[in-house]
């Protein structure tokens, strides 16, 4: 692999995805992708980062050296049912590499999904932001678990920052829930007591209580809560997933049960109910003013 430019194929042309894919194919890897069923949004993004666009999923399959799945995690399973059979029809089978924000159970059904098609597994956590395009600019670390790991590392490592876990599949996963329980569950909890505060007609004691005694704290929630807002509906599974990590904990598990039905109200679209007085609440704290 390291003798020849990598072919992968992206599915999912969304924000993290389409980022990705620019920097390898910036980078010098040929990257594919599939527009098929995608809203404007996501081709205009395709076609923003120059990737190739094959709609057909067997022909996708066929050059691929990786697949890399970076979709929202309420559809990773639907995305492995969908490829298993074309890559199972493959003559050379790319190695499917699991990107999504998932609980280790669900990478290990989504291995299982995939096993009877032929090919190598690896699981992947990406933590941290879209990459820049160009080399040497920001990336985020993808960890990689599990037997192949070490083929994405030796592959891609060029193109962006891999690190290699050793850990069998679902460790990769296990790492990325237990990250975005932090920092995502952190805004969950920070956003809940703001908008709790300005129902309660508190939000400017609040407010000058954080800058007075807390203000790291309240410089982290003023970039936080803005970026959360327009990615609410994207983090509901992700904070079901966090809830299944940690189910044999139940006390644990609810307090992300409780996070994802707090973003599905942030991201619900009410005239008139909590969802609204919440979201103009965390809209007023977003653009306030020092």
């Amino acid at each position: 692999m390291k003798d020849k430019t990598p072919v992968v194929a992206v599915v999912g042309a969304g924000e993290m995805g389409s980022a990705v894919g620019r920097r390898l194919r910036r980078t010098g890897a040929r990257v594919v992708t599939e527009t098929r069923g995608r809203s404007a949004e996501s081709k205009r993004r395709v076609e923003s980062a120059g990737l190739e666009v094959i709609d057909n999923d067997d022909t996708l399959v066929r050059d691929a050296d990786f697949i890399l799945s970076i979709v929202p995690p309420g559809v990773a399973i639907e995305v492995a049912r969908r490829f298993a059979e074309p890559i199972r029809r493959a003559q050379k089978k790319p190695a499917f590499v699991e990107c999504n924000a998932i609980a280790p159970a669900t990478t290990i059904q989504i291995a299982e999904i995939l096993a009877p098609a032929g090919c190598k597994f690896i699981d992947a956590g990406i933590i941290g932001g879209p990459p820049g395009a160009e080399p040497g600019t920001y990336s985020p670390r993808i960890y990689a678990s599990g037997e192949h790991a070490h083929l994405l590392l030796a592959a891609l490592n060029s193109y962006l920052d891999i690190a290699v876990l050793d850990g069998a599949i679902g460790a990769a996963s296990g790492l990325k829930m237990s990250y975005a329980g932090i920092t995502k569950g952190i805004t969950a909890i920070a956003s809940v007591m703001l908008a709790g505060a300005a129902r309660a007609g508190l939000a400017d004691a609040l407010y000058a209580e954080l800058a007075r005694s807390q203000p790291d704290q309240l410089r982290r929630f003023k970039r936080g809560v803005p970026g959360m807002l327009p990615k609410a509906y994207r983090w509901v599974a992700e904070m079901e997933q966090i809830a299944e990590f940690l189910k044999d904990d139940a006390g644990s598990a609810r307090i992300y049960e409780g996070a994802a039905k707090w973003y599905a109200t942030i991201s619900a679209e009410l005239d008139e109910s909590i969802a609204a007085k919440s979201l103009s609440a965390l809209k007023a704290f977003a653009e306030r003013k020092d």
